[in-house]
Order: C-alpha cells, then structure tokens, then sequence
C-alpha cells in the first residue's frame, strides 16, 4: 500500500469531519441564543463583567463640563421599577371581575357642555363622566396617602376635615392620612374605617402664614424620599382648612393631577394670576398656560409628587437666594411646573370649591371639596 495515498485520503476525511462539527456547533450554539433563559443567562453574566465588587464605588464617567454621564447599561437599569415606584394604573393593565353596568354610548357623550379632554389627551373629571365602580375594581389593592398641614391654629380644622372625609374620601380603599403639625398634641382622635389610619408627623411652625405655604414643598419632597416611597401608590396633596361633601375616590388617580382653581375655570388665559415677573422661577409668560391649579389639591403616584415637589422647592430657593417671593407662593410654582410637566389627569372645579364666594352654577354638578367658612385674618394671625 502506498503511505501517500493512504494518508490522502485520510486527511481529506478528517477534515470533512471537522468542517461538519464546526457547522453543528454553530447551529446549535445560534439555536440555544434563541431560547429565552439561556439569553437571559448569557447577558446577566455578560453584563457582570468590569464591575466593581459589592462594597466598591464605582466611579461615572465625566463629560466637558463636569457633570457625570450615566451609561446607557445603567440607565436602564434605573428605569425599572417596582409597583410601589410605579403606580397600577402605570404598570399594567389591571384585571376587572365581571360586572353589569351601562353601555357608553358613543353617539351621546354624557357631558357635552363642559371640556372632557385637554390637548394632550388627559382626562378632565366631571361627573358623569366615569363609572366609579369600574374604578373600584381597577384600584382595588391601591393605597392613598392624604397630605394635610395643620400648623398653628390650622389644627382647629382637622377633626372636621377627618370626619367628613372618613365618609367621602377613597371609601372602601387602604388610606394613610399625613398630617403635619407643630401641635401632635391637639390631633383629634377620630374613628376611622378599616384598613385606614392617621400618621402624626411632627414639624417646625414658621412665623409667617406665606413660610408655612411656601415650605409645604419641602417637607412633602422630604418624607416622599423617607416614608411615602415605601408606604403608599398615591399621594393627594389638600388643604385643611375644607371639609369633604361628597364622593372623591378613585377616579383622581393618576401618575400626575391638578385641580381646576374655582375662582379662573371659565376665565382666558391672560386673566389667570400666574406669576409674571420674569426674574422669577414661576414666571409664566401672558401668551402662555393652559389652565389655572389650585395650589390645594394636587397629587399623582409618589415617584412623580416627588419629582413635582422637590421641582417646586428648588425654585423657591433659587428665588429665595434672588430676594423674590412669587405672588401665590408655592401655587405660582405649582402652576409653573403643571405647565412644563402636563397633568396625565385634570379635575374639575367639583373638587375644590367655594359655595360661600362662588354660589352653585348648573356647570359643577356635584360639590365634593368644599371650602369652610372662617376668618383667614383670625387664623394666619
């Protein structure tokens, strides 16, 4: 036998044999990418590698003018959030047991006098315009923070307020009600329903009825970061001073609301009492703004009431350090921000409103929030 020959035709066949390996491998290697648990494994450990050790800093690059660049890997690590950041209504589609309830009729709105949807898509609440018991099962496992300041004499309204809102505020949900004051003593003690109850946080007066307004911000931003994060979906922002007349539930909730200011829902833009000095923070040109908040009643999950309130706050100080005070304080601020950041959802005058100086127009059909008669002199003093 010949060597050469032998040895030939063997080279050719082990090499056939190792071409046909290669190319099963790398199908089967581009078949294992495609199933879902072996990519997610191979990315996980990928994305590992270069890392710092657990108790390690790990230092951000800087770009021209100081500031820190985030990658794009970490990122988006940080847009993933839990249900407590990111609230039901944000995050999934909630499952709705069966029920019977009206058809909506497509051809007959049920409010045609009044505007049901801004610009941008965001829902405006007047009754008739929502069916509440939907909405229960939608936000069935929410719970609601409720933030109010009773500073100074300001305590005198909380017994009244707690009442009234044990009977009309988030019936039948989980609610934490905040309230801040320089006077823990004088909280009343009220009954409240179950799954329900009053968290005492104790705070500094301040000697001006306008600090007291205008550090609202800063303390709600302050405990949104220390406690709300972690206790609560949603955050509803009043004022104390008010009493609850009628149903105010679910149907606020939203990643971000403002309430219709009473006093400028039917009024143009160029009337509203925005701030107009253009040194300041809150400063809203006259061919601008869309519509006038009310600075006692806003709110949204807490991720976005935070970002809201610390925004705010950041601009009172910027202006604070300039000697300016804006002419509605923190609700100059809040409208500015409302402006820049459009509400996903805008309540109707329904819910903040004042029978004493306005009356009862046929437009507002219900009056949920309403305003108690009192002396402002009497109390600010």
């Amino acid at each position: 036998m010949d060597p050469r020959g032998f040895w030939g035709r063997s080279a050719s066949s082990w090499l056939c044999g190792l071409l046909l390996l290669a190319a099963c491998l790398g199908f089967y290697s581009s078949v294992f990418r495609l199933i879902p648990g072996r990519r997610q494994m191979g990315e996980s450990r990928s994305s590992t590698e270069g890392r710092p050790l657990q108790g390690q800093r790990e230092s951000l690059p800087s770009s021209q003018d100081g500031r820190r660049v985030v990658p794009q890997g970490m990122l988006l690590e940080t847009k993933q959030c839990s249900e407590r950041d990111c609230p039901p209504d944000a995050c999934r589609v909630p499952e709705v047991p069966r029920m019977v309830y009206p058809k909506a009729q497509l051809l007959q709105p049920a409010r045609a006098d009044v505007l049901v949807m801004t610009p941008w898509f965001a829902p405006v609440i007047w009754d008739g315009v929502f069916d509440s018991a939907i909405l229960d099962a939608q936000f069935e496992n929410t719970t609601v923070g409720l933030t109010i300041f009773a500073i100074k004499k300001y305590v005198a309204f909380l017994e009244l307020f707690l009442q009234t809102a044990e009977k009309h505020f988030m019936v039948g949900h989980k609610v934490t009600y905040y309230v801040f004051t320089d006077r823990p003593g004088d909280v009343p003690r009220v009954p409240l329903g179950e799954g329900r109850q009053v968290v005492v946080l104790e705070v500094r007066s301040y000697s001006r009825w306008q600090d007291v307004s205008m550090h609202r911000m800063e303390m709600i931003s302050n405990f949104s970061r220390r406690r709300f994060l972690h206790e609560v979906d949603y955050l509803v922002c009043v004022d104390v001073d008010m009493r609850f007349r009628d149903r105010v539930g679910v149907e606020i909730l939203s990643p971000l609301f403002g309430t219709l200011h009473p006093g400028f829902y039917g009024a143009a833009r160029e009337a509203f009492t925005y701030e107009r000095r253009p040194q300041s923070q809150a400063h809203v040109p006259r061919d601008e703004g869309d519509f006038y908040y009310a600075g006692g009643f806003f709110g949204g999950s807490v991720a976005e009431a935070l970002r809201l309130t610390s925004a705010c706050h950041q601009a009172t100080v910027v202006d604070r350090a300039h000697g300016i005070e804006a002419v509605w304080h923190d609700e100059s601020h809040l409208n500015r921000y409302l402006l820049d950041h459009k509400p996903t959802k805008v309540l109707s005058p329904e819910y903040l409103w004042d029978e004493q100086l306005l009356g009862w127009p046929a437009v507002v059909k219900k009056l949920r929030y309403v305003t108690v008669p009192k002396s402002h002199r009497g109390i600010r003093d």
